[in-house]
């Protein structure tokens, strides 16, 4: 085994390929960011909001009212830098730091694409990406390489691989197979469009969509792996991804994931999309094929950098599961639920009513959630258990601080999930204001009364 793996990280590959997914990377990423904010989403998410909702253990993650825009001006030139390959290291660094500190400003707007591209970010700068194609290999070719570990290109096809077939272990549940839920609810919204719009009103077409994601999300990593199967593969990649892109409002993740999949690509094919975007401007190809390896030496650093990451792809295999630690249903508790590549599985809506009491006197105030939350940021409140404990405990404060002795805060709250019909959600006699966030399962959420079978 061990020679084996020794054999392995020997093996080597043209650098064209990483080179050509650092520079589709780095462009997707400035577009990414130019696009939110031209809708003007950092007034709306970050600025406005007079309350943010944080992750646990990031509480110090604040958004910096007008110096939010410095920061996704720093991020955006920091991809861009990445797209050329200038200064690389400490662009890929800048990059990482800036996007997962807008990525934890609120909790609000998470996507399992934002933590996509911090994952992919954090891998990069561990990755020789800059030894082809770039401005530092021009400018310094003794540091330029054709060929590079046949690994630092794997390990982007493994976690694009966990991403999928992930995704497809989640949707292996009743309710997506057996209800076709949440689709079935979803598709008729989309009844206008032309061509398919009057099929999305079927319900056999609802059962297609949810089997058809399954099947697609469990076997798109092997056939993409598979030679014969490849371009097939990708011609399936595009029609899903723009498909949803139609359906569904996901941003950028169709894109990200379509040019993600070009990795499974013969090194041949990315060094002729090199050619292409060399002779646009007007510089040759040549300059940065030397012939040269990026030989490693299994020194201690060396050594040390293949363990870190086998530990951190090994952390990526495991988390996901962590909802098994849970007892009660994830999609009623979301206990381990994100960061676990599951996408689009559940349509929750919620009511929730706080009721502030003054300790001493035992006066009621019935809160208005709009007075201190944006529509938004409400509606998301609603039906995520910790989202309704920090809320709860920002009341606290607030009316501490407005003259009530010890504010006590309970609340009213039901929750539909999947189609189902709403059910009282939070242990109405529980005083929040008492409970703290931990990694502990939340004893004041009610039991979920149905069951999903599944992952």
């Amino acid at each position: 085994m061990s020679f084996s793996i020794t054999k392995y990280l020997n093996k080597y590959s043209e650098a064209s390929t990483l080179a050509f997914f650092r520079l589709a990377f780095g462009f997707m990423m400035v577009l990414s960011l130019i696009r939110f904010v031209s809708y003007g989403w950092i007034e709306k998410f970050y600025i406005q909001p007079q309350f943010h909702f944080t992750y646990y253990g990031f509480e110090w993650v604040k958004p910096l009212g007008n110096y939010t825009y410095l920061l996704f001006f720093i991020s955006g030139l920091a991809a861009l830098l990445v797209a050329i390959g200038y200064k690389y290291k400490l662009s890929i660094i800048t990059f990482f730091l800036s996007f997962t500190y807008i990525e934890f400003m609120d909790k609000t707007t998470y996507l399992n694409h934002y933590y996509f591209i911090t994952v992919v970010s954090f891998i990069m700068i561990f990755l020789p990406a800059n030894a082809y194609f770039s401005v530092d290999a021009y400018r310094n070719p003794k540091n330029a390489f054709q060929k590079i570990p046949s690994w630092t290109i794997d390990i982007l096809k493994l976690l694009l691989g966990i991403v999928y077939f992930y995704a497809g272990l989640a949707k292996l549940n009743s309710d997506w197979l057996f209800k076709a839920m949440p689709l079935k609810i979803w598709l008729p919204n989309n009844s206008n469009l032309p061509v398919i719009g009057s099929l999305l009103n079927e319900n056999w077409v609802h059962y297609a969509f949810s089997w058809t994601g399954m099947i697609y999300d469990l076997s798109i990593p092997f056939l993409l792996l598979y030679k014969r199967t490849r371009l097939f593969a990708f011609v399936l990649v595009v029609v899903f991804h723009i498909l949803t892109k139609i359906l569904f409002p996901i941003g950028v993740f169709p894109y990200i994931m379509i040019v993600s999949s070009l990795l499974f690509f013969d090194a041949n094919f990315h060094k002729k999309c090199l050619q292409v975007v060399s002779r646009l401007f007007n510089f040759s190809i040549t300059v940065f094929e030397n012939g040269k390896e990026k030989i490693q030496n299994f020194n201690g650093i060396y050594k040390t950098k293949i363990a870190f990451l086998t530990c951190f792809i090994a952390f990526q295999l495991l988390f996901p599961f962590r909802y098994l630690l849970y007892p009660d249903e994830l999609f009623w508790t979301e206990e381990g639920f994100r960061f676990s590549w599951r996408v689009m599985l559940m349509e929750k809506a919620g009511y929730t009513q706080f009721i502030v009491t003054d300790a001493k006197t035992k006066e009621n105030i019935m809160i208005n959630n709009s007075d201190f939350l944006t529509t938004f940021q409400e509606k998301q409140m609603s039906f995520q258990p910790d989202f309704i404990l920090e809320y709860a405990h920002f009341l606290h404060d607030y009316y501490q601080k407005q003259g009530i002795h010890n504010p006590e805060v309970r609340v009213e709250s039901y929750v539909a999930l999947n189609g189902r019909l709403s059910q009282k959600y939070i242990n109405p006699t529980i005083n929040l204001a008492k409970e703290n966030e931990t990694f502990h399962h939340k004893t004041w959420i009610l039991p979920f009364n149905d069951e999903i079978k599944g992952f």
